[in-house]
C-alpha cells in the first residue's frame, strides 16, 4: 500500500512456452513491456518487472475509491527450450526475492491454454515447480488463468460447458487452488473494459486472502 488512496498489487506469471504468459502480463499492465510473439522456441529467457500507471475506477475499500497500481513479474517458461529447470527456478527465485522480498506477493498466475488439454505429467511438474518457489502455502496464493478462451468459445463451449467437459487433471488443479480461476479472451484482452473485468476478478481473489501477501524470504 503506497498511501491511503492507492493500492499496489504484486503479481507473478508462470506457464509453459506459447501459453500467452507475457501477453497476459502486458494486458494486465495496459502496456507492451514484455516481448510476446509466436515462436518455435521459448521467447522469455529472464525475469522482468512491469509497472502499470495508476488505474482508477477499479476498486473501493471502506467506502472510498482507491487508485490501483499493478506490478507484474514475467518469468521464463517452464519447461524451457534453452534453460534447465534449475536455471529457471534460480532465476525466478532470485527475481521474486529482489522485487517482492519486502512487499510480498499477492498472487501467482499459472497461465494455461484453454484450447489445449492439460496432461497429468505436465500438471504434476508445474505444481512441483510452483511449490518449490512459493512454499507449502502456494495454493492460497495461486490462481489459474486460462488463455485462448476465445477459441473455446468458437468451438461452442460456454465456461460452464467447458468445465463440465474438462479433464479430471484440470479440475483437480482448480480444486487445489480453491477454484481461483478465470478465462482470458485473447481477442478482448486489449480492450479497457475487459482489462478492468480481469483486474476486478484478481482483486476478488486477493480479498479472499484478506489482502495477505506471501513473504518470500529467499537468501
Amino acid at each position: 500500500m503506497a498511501d491511503s488512496n492507492e493500492m499496489t498489487i504484486n503479481l507473478v506469471v508462470f506457464g509453459r512456452s506459447q501459453t500467452g504468459k507475457s501477453a497476459v502480463g502486458n494486458s494486465l499492465l495496459g502496456s507492451s513491456d514484455f516481448e510476446s510473439r509466436c515462436s518455435p522456441s521459448s521467447v522469455t529467457t529472464h525475469c522482468s518487472l512491469g509497472r502499470s500507471c495508476s488505474i482508477s475506477g477499479i476498486m473501493r475499500r471502506n467506502g472510498h475509491e482507491l487508485a490501483l497500481r499493478v506490478q507484474v513479474l514475467d518469468t521464463p517458461a517452464y519447461p524451457h527450450t534453452g534453460l534447465s529447470k534449475e536455471q529457471v527456478r534460480e532465476t525466478v527465485r532470485s527475481a521474486l526475492a529482489h522485487h517482492f522480498g519486502k512487499e510480498g506477493l499477492h498472487l501467482a498466475l499459472l497461465v494455461l491454454r484453454a484450447d489445449l488439454p492439460l496432461c497429468p505429467d505436465e500438471s504434476d511438474r508445474t505444481i512441483q515447480f510452483i511449490q518449490e518457489l512459493l512454499g507449502p502455502t502456494w495454493k492460497d496464493f495461486t490462481a489459474v488463468l486460462l488463455t485462448h478462451a476465445d477459441k473455446a468459445e468458437e468451438a461452442g463451449y460456454s465456461e460452464e460447458e467447458y468445465l463440465h467437459r474438462a479433464s479430471s487433471t484440470l479440475l483437480s488443479l482448480l480444486s487445489l487452488v480453491q477454484h481461483k480461476y478465470l478465462f482470458f479472451n485473447n481477442q478482448k484482452s486489449i480492450i479497457k473494459e475487459e482489462r478492468a473485468t480481469v483486474l476486478r476478478k484478481l482483486l476478488s481473489f486477493i480479498r479472499q486472502n484478506n489482502y495477505q501477501v506471501l513473504l518470500l524470504n529467499h537468501k
